[in-house]
């Protein structure tokens, strides 16, 4: 695969779709909500909620794509970028990973 600019990035973004279960943490609310991946990184990711995120909240997520080529993701991340959809609902969420978990 070729492309006409030079990539910026340090990792490539990979199209994913699948679904995330996310919670805050440091927090007494323990509860967990579920969105939709958009793309996934070495260093981070963007998917798809409901509701929006507060930017620097820290997240522990789970990613399980459902096939076994794909390994699941334990993480905990940190938003980096919150903005409402042009189209649809909901908000895109970018976050960058701070720590995985086994």
């Amino acid at each position: 695969m070729t492309t006409d600019y030079a990539e910026k990035r340090s990792y490539r973004r990979v199209s994913v779709e699948c679904d995330i279960y996310f919670k805050m943490l440091d927090t007494t609310v323990d509860e967990e909500s579920v969105g939709r991946v958009v793309n996934l990184s070495g260093r981070g990711l963007m998917f798809i909620a409901e509701r929006g995120v507060p930017m620097n909240v820290e997240l522990e997520i789970r990613i399980s794509p459902g096939n076994e080529l794909t390994p699941p993701l334990r993480a905990r991340v940190k938003i980096v970028r919150m903005e409402k959809q042009k189209r649809g609902g909901g908000y895109e969420i970018g976050a960058v990973i701070q720590e995985t978990y086994k």
